[in-house]
C-alpha cells in the first residue's frame, strides 16, 4: 500500500527535524520564494552556511555542500530554527524592513583570502557601494583586485555578506551569481531607502 504524498511529506519533515535536533544532519536546506527569485537556504548545526539563487543548479549546490561540509544533507521544509530565522530575515531585507542580518553563520566555506574578502563585505553599509579595488586596498592587498572579484563570485552567503554592493573600478556592475537583474534590483532597492 502506497502512502499519500502528504503523509510522505510530513514524514520527511519530521525525520529532517529530528535529525537536525539530534545533530545527525550535516546540512539541512529548503527553498523559499523571494522578489528576486527562489533561494535555496542551507544550514548546519552551527548556522546558515549557504544561499543559492534559482539560476544556480540546485542539485550541483547540494552535491557541493555534501562534498565540502558533509554527506548527510536533508531537505527540511518543516521547523528548522536557523532556516526559519534566515528565511524571515532575508524576507524582511528584501521587503526593505531590515538592513543588517543577525544570524548564526557557519563560515567554513569562506576560507583563506576569499574568506577574508567575503566576511569584509558586511562592512559595506546598506545603500553604499565599494569597488573591487577599494576592498583589496582595505584588506592591505592592493594588487588582489581580481582575487576580490573571485571571492565575490564564490561568496557562500550573498545577501548576508552583500557582494551585490561591490562594483568594478570603472563603476560597472561586474558580475553577480544571482544574475545582473538581481544585482540591479538589490542596488536600486537599497539606494531608494
Amino acid at each position: 500500500m502506497r502512502a499519500a504524498p502528504a503523509d510522505t511529506g510530513r514524514l520527511r519533515d519530521r525525520l529532517a527535524r529530528d535529525a537536525e535536533r539530534e545533530g545527525l544532519a550535516d546540512v539541512v536546506y529548503r527553498t523559499v520564494d523571494s522578489p528576486i527569485g527562489g533561494l535555496l537556504l542551507a544550514a548546519t548545526p552551527v548556522g546558515l552556511a549557504y544561499v543559492a539563487f534559482e539560476v544556480e543548479d540546485a542539485d550541483a549546490v547540494i552535491a557541493t555542500l555534501a562534498t565540502r561540509i558533509g554527506p548527510r544533507v536533508l531537505r527540511a521544509d518543516g521547523d528548522s530554527p536557523v532556516l526559519d530565522a534566515a528565511a524571515a530575515q532575508i524576507g524582511q531585507y528584501l521587503a526593505g524592513d531590515r538592513r543588517d542580518f543577525d544570524l548564526p553563520l557557519d563560515t567554513r566555506l569562506a576560507t583563506g583570502f576569499r574568506g577574508e574578502v567575503q566576511q569584509h563585505l558586511a562592512r559595506v553599509g546598506y545603500g553604499r557601494t565599494a569597488t573591487y579595488r577599494e576592498i583589496a586596498a582595505a584588506l592591505d592587498r592592493p594588487g588582489a583586485v581580481r582575487a576580490v572579484g573571485t571571492a565575490c563570485a564564490t561568496n557562500p552567503l550573498p545577501l548576508v555578506w552583500p557582494c551585490h554592493r561591490i562594483l568594478r573600478s570603472d563603476g560597472g556592475l561586474g558580475g553577480y551569481r544571482g544574475g545582473l537583474a538581481a544585482k540591479q534590483r538589490l542596488l536600486a532597492m537599497e539606494s531608494a531607502a
